[in-house]
């Protein structure tokens, strides 16, 4: 059965508003999917469906938005997609923590790195469906606005190394 990777963007987690981990796998279990397994609160599940890539997005997307009451956008990959992303990091000999996938539902276009906002010291490349950056002064001291990124969700390559684990042992 195909392991898949969903990542949840723009959704809190925590708190008396958010969605509580718990909570998180007992939807997707309700859903029928299979092997669920959450990492770190900030909406990554790893779950094995007979569906396909864009049925698992959309079951989860819909089931998502009635329980909070707004969209709530997922980026799906399979096991083997969430490798290759590792695989494919133009920016290895940089601290994982501070080199980002931005997810994408669709490849980037040609142009997708033209109209950056507030780049310094900021590394991009465009990846198959992801923008990769290198964020040398880590991305919580970084004003960069990638508008070809607006619908994408970013997880450093620490986070995406152990998604792809976690895929690859299911």
């Amino acid at each position: 059965m195909p392991s898949y990777i969903a990542l949840l963007r723009a959704l809190n987690l925590m708190g008396t508003r958010g969605l509580p981990m718990a909570e998180l796998v007992t939807i997707c279990e309700d859903l029928g999917f299979q092997s669920v397994r959450t990492w770190i609160a900030s909406g990554n599940v790893v779950l094995q469906s007979r569906k396909s890539e864009s049925a698992v997005k959309s079951t989860l997307e819909a089931a998502l938005s009635k329980r909070m009451g707004r969209p709530v956008g997922v980026l799906v990959r399979t096991a083997p997609e969430i490798a290759a992303v590792l695989a494919a990091n133009p920016f290895p000999a940089n601290h994982n923590s501070k080199v980002m996938a931005i997810f994408l539902d669709a490849p980037p276009a040609a142009g997708a790195l033209v109209n950056l906002k507030n780049q310094t010291k900021e590394e991009l490349r465009l990846g198959l469906r992801e923008i990769y950056v290198y964020y040398p002064d880590g991305q919580g001291q970084s004003r960069l606005g990638i508008p070809a990124a607006a619908a994408g969700t970013a997880r450093n390559m620490n986070t995406i190394a152990k998604l792809a684990q976690m895929a690859a042992e299911l």
